[in-house]
């Protein structure tokens, strides 16, 4: 991986020898960083489910956390805490990444420990530090109810519910959540007012100093894995590790999934530790940290600037009704003593 870090470098260095300014950021145009495309609806039905399951508390033993809780959709797909709260108020061990344009991701979690969204969607469900339920325990709330069970048969066509069918639907529903229209796709896509000269100085240096090395692609993140603290250690209280959590690999060890640079003004504060509170303070850590630079006020402003443009237009939604539990539904644990 840092293999990969330093030929996209090279690239980016070299290419930044031959153009400057504005002529540069207009030659990147048609380079590795596209444009997201409005979604395409192919599959209503199980959409609409997909969408309920991620609204519904019930998925969880406390019947209070849902999908929505971490992953915030009137929030940029994030909850904004430095770690998650879990069942019982227990802190989460990881900064909650943003759902949005995670269909773009080459793997799930800051470790990649899931390989799509499916695979993704069972885990929280699980966890103890989660949601503290069981696979088995969840399907059997949602085989109780009444009103899943008809939607079930019409999507799936089966009248056996399984936890693959729930994890599909939440898929599913999470392809849906792309923000696309963003004035940097704009600009992209050929529209020369869509950035100002601050923004365009942004981009042009946010190129040249080798951000892109990392954060390219459509969601501009999320296609590597890459070091933290490449140049210079990173010093953290958090307890993640990183890709050696699932590897077993000392290289591996603080080795994270890229997080998408979409969005990023939403999804404060930043780092699989939530440790960076402001845009500025993350291009700062970050210059130090990855690329041994220090950028000074104009720069991170500049920077920052750019980054404010990957803002795309939000998941707008009808909030689900959910089907209502009945008498044989299994009833929330919401308190328990430790």
């Amino acid at each position: 991986m840092q293999s990969r870090n330093k030929v996209w470098m090279a690239i980016a260095l070299s290419i930044s020898m031959v153009l400057g300014g504005s002529a540069f950021a207009q030659a990147k145009r048609d380079a590795i960083i596209q444009p997201i495309d409005d979604v395409k609806i192919e599959n209503p039905a199980k959409i609409e489910l997909g969408k309920k399951l991620w609204f519904d508390p019930r998925l969880s033993k406390s019947g209070f956390i849902s999908c929505n809780s971490c992953h915030n959709l009137s929030m940029g797909g994030s909850d904004n805490l430095k770690t998650s709260i879990g069942h019982n108020w227990q802190e989460g061990p990881i900064n909650s990444p943003t759902v949005l344009n995670s269909k773009y991701n080459f793997v799930q979690f800051w470790d990649g420990r899931a390989k799509d969204l499916k695979e993704q969607a069972g885990g929280p469900i699980a966890n103890p530090k989660e949601m503290g339920f069981t696979h088995d325990l969840a399907v059997g709330v949602v085989e109780s109810i009444p009103g899943y069970v008809e939607e079930f048969k019409a999507v799936y066509g089966t009248d056996k519910i399984s936890i693959d069918e729930i994890t599909d639907a939440i898929a599913v529903f999470e392809e849906t959540l792309v923000t696309p229209n963003a004035p940097f796709d704009k600009w992209l896509k050929g529209d020369d007012s869509a950035l100002n000269e601050q923004e365009l100085a942004g981009y042009n240096l946010f190129t040249t100093s080798g951000c892109i090395a990392c954060h390219y692609g459509t969601a501009m993140g999320g296609s590597s894995f890459q070091k933290m603290g490449l140049m210079e250690e990173y010093v953290t209280e958090n307890p993640a590790q990183g890709r050696i959590e699932v590897t077993g690999k000392d290289a591996d060890r603080f080795m994270f999934k890229v997080p998408t640079l979409r969005n990023v003004e939403l999804t404060y504060p930043y780092f699989h530790d939530g440790a960076a509170e402001s845009l500025e303070e993350a291009v700062l850590t970050m210059g130090r940290l990855q690329l041994k630079r220090d950028y000074n006020d104009e720069e991170v402003a500049n920077i920052v600037a750019f980054l404010k443009t990957l803002t795309g237009d939000q998941p707008q939604l009808m909030m689900p009704i959910l089907p209502p539990s009945v008498n044989q539904t299994p009833k929330p644990v919401p308190f328990e003593k430790k």
